[in-house]
């Protein structure tokens, strides 16, 4: 694991940030923020519909179409690919998750992060999700997660946490179900610490299983 936790950092780094000038205020940065967002979905033709079409489409998005809900409050896209199989977290509940994941930095479109590369694929991110009257809460298991390792944080990015109003967590129980699969564009407020500091969202494609 100490291994892991350098090549991580390793990794991290030359990523992190690249030549943050001193000179840019918040405001620069986050408007480059945004031009990254807005080229990513133009030039992956996204189509992004209001929270108002989303539920009206029964909270599902069109991945014909290359549909995206944007949550106005939090600045988040979302698209389901699948709902996955089992419920939702109960109200009250409080669970263990399982993750496999991409995580691509937008204004390098690069890979920056992953679990499901051979060096890493043992280790299936874990965390402990908990529901609180709609309000959802959780924490990475240290050790037994990359993005904890990589970020020296358990803290779960919001922007993980907003698909869990709409998707099912279960395990397939046959070859007919599926996992709850989704893609997210993250900005950095709802992102991970390394994006958070640095001011840069992040393109996720994510599964989300039960736990045992």
């Amino acid at each position: 694991m100490k291994k892991l936790t350098s090549l991580l950092l390793l990794l991290v780094g030359a990523f992190a940030f690249m030549a943050c000038n001193d000179t840019e205020t918040y405001a620069d940065q986050r408007k480059r923020e945004n031009a990254a967002i807005a080229r990513y979905i133009a030039d992956s033709s996204v189509t992004v519909i209001s929270e108002a079409a989303f539920a009206a489409n029964g909270y599902k998005t069109d991945v014909r179409k290359n549909e995206f809900v944007l949550f106005a409050s939090n600045g988040v896209y979302m698209q389901i690919i699948e709902q996955g199989c089992g419920e939702k977290l109960k109200d009250g509940e409080t669970a263990t998750v399982l993750c496999r994941f991409n995580e691509r930095n937008l204004l390098t479109d690069s890979l920056i992060l992953s679990n499901n590369v051979l060096a890493y694929s043992m280790i299936t991110d874990k965390m402990s999700v908990s529901n609180t009257s709609g309000t959802f809460t959780g924490s990475f298991i240290q050790g037994e997660s990359v993005m904890a390792n990589a970020y020296g944080s358990t803290s779960v990015p919001g922007g993980w946490l907003v698909p869990f109003t709409y998707i099912n967590v279960g395990r397939p129980a046959s070859a007919n179900e599926s996992i709850a699969k989704v893609r997210l564009i993250v900005p950095a407020a709802q992102g991970q610490r390394s994006a958070s500091q640095y001011v840069y969202p992040c393109l996720y494609d994510i599964t989300y299983m039960r736990g045992r």
